[in-house]
């Protein structure tokens, strides 16, 4: 899995955090949550601000 695959992230991440609003995440955290993945395997330094809120934004679609 790489940081393009956003709603795969997404996904795994509303299934490893079920009680956890994403919208109240910070990015320092989600970009923790998402290195902890199992089958997460992309450069952590690849990521930025945009794609760790494109993930937070699917991850709030995701769960409603």
């Amino acid at each position: 899995m790489k940081w393009t695959d956003v709603r795969e992230i997404a996904i795994e991440l509303s299934e490893a955090h079920p009680d956890v609003d994403p919208q109240y995440v910070r990015f320092t955290d989600l970009h923790s949550w998402v290195l902890g993945i199992d089958g997460f395997d992309d450069d952590p330094e690849k990521s930025n601000e945009g794609i760790l809120e494109a993930i937070q934004m699917t991850w709030l679609d995701e769960i409603d």
